[in-house]
């Protein structure tokens, strides 16, 4: 028997990350006990994947290879990527595809209220590519999106995940104007982690814009999370919440990073349940009003519950 390839005429598949395609392969070690999903089965799951398709979404859930996705989505839970599925940026733990991405859709902020009415959200997290190829980063688009989602379904409360906004003036104020009910930004890890992990971003602007946001409108919730796992040191992290804290920021989220293929950041240690329980302990104690802190925490994991407890830690403050 003779088999024929041909690779003239078929259209070549483009890498999902094609920076990281002639890395060699990072290594990590075997996941624990403690590191471990179900496959998505249920009938919850399936008819949350319905309504995001038939709307033509995408959510990070799936692009981000989230490994709470079964969970989520079997609660109707989703959280909902905009402006595209290709990030100009290249972060070394994203599994997000990379690249020059399409134009916006104008009908993106309608489909998105749509599939949170189909769907009967209480709370909604929105969150997004970096955009790096428009002058706002996209700001007006996801001021858009909220609009649309409060016309449409006025008492679900929203939650946004934003990029940085790195060197495009005025939108963080744009995305601010639209009200959101929380304001996420995630720092992903620790400033020595940077330039490995994350170089397209600034540590100290990330905090800065955590800040402004808080001094713009005092009302709105701040957020911000980080993995642990890329080779931080404990006193790194415990200064992480320390600068947060002087941004004001209410609400963090630690998490164990997970290598998304091998040709990612390698994780360099898995954190055991006891260790994020002390992070969790010792960031209450430096103020946060809601922290999250475990081996599978993802920014938007059980975000409308944390909101109701965000709220109850403000009112109890200001008894």
């Amino acid at each position: 028997m003779v088999v024929v390839v041909d690779t003239v005429s078929a259209t070549p598949v483009r890498p999902r990350h094609p920076e990281k395609a002639a890395r060699p392969d990072a290594l990590s070690p075997k996941k624990p006990d403690w590191i471990r999903v179900r496959a998505p089965t249920s009938r919850g799951y399936a008819d949350t994947r319905a309504i995001v398709k038939e709307n033509g979404l995408v959510t990070v859930c799936e692009e981000a290879g989230c490994p709470n996705i079964g969970e989520c989505w079997d609660k109707k839970h989703a959280t909902f990527m905009i402006m595209g599925d290709t990030c100009t940026r290249a972060c070394a733990f994203c599994n997000v595809k990379t690249g020059l991405p399409e134009a916006l859709d104008p009908a993106e902020p309608d489909n998105v209220a749509e599939a949170t009415f189909k769907l009967g959200l209480k709370h909604i997290v929105i969150t997004s590519v970096d955009r790096d190829d428009l002058a706002d980063g996209g700001a007006a688009h996801i001021a858009a999106t909220i609009r649309a989602v409060r016309a449409r379904c006025p008492s679900t409360t929203i939650e946004i995940l934003t990029p940085d906004f790195l060197r495009k003036d005025g939108a963080l104020e744009t995305v601010v104007a639209a009200k959101p009910d929380v304001f996420n930004h995630n720092l992903e890890t620790v400033p020595s982690r940077y330039l490995t992990v994350r170089p397209g971003a600034r540590y100290f602007h990330s905090i800065r814009l955590l800040q402004r946001v808080k001094e713009i409108d005092p009302s709105l919730f701040t957020k911000s999370g980080i993995m642990v796992g890329l080779g931080e040191e404990r006193h790194e992290v415990l200064q992480v919440m320390d600068d947060l804290r002087s941004a004001e920021v209410d609400f963090l989220t630690i998490g164990q990073y997970l290598q998304p293929s091998l040709k990612h950041h390698a994780v360099m240690r898995f954190v055991p349940p006891e260790e994020f329980a002390g992070y969790e302990s010792v960031a209450f104690s430096k103020g946060f009003l809601m922290v999250s802190s475990s081996p599978m925490t993802r920014s938007s994991h059980h975000a409308g519950d944390h909101f109701t407890k965000l709220q109850a830690a403000r009112a109890a403050l200001s008894r």
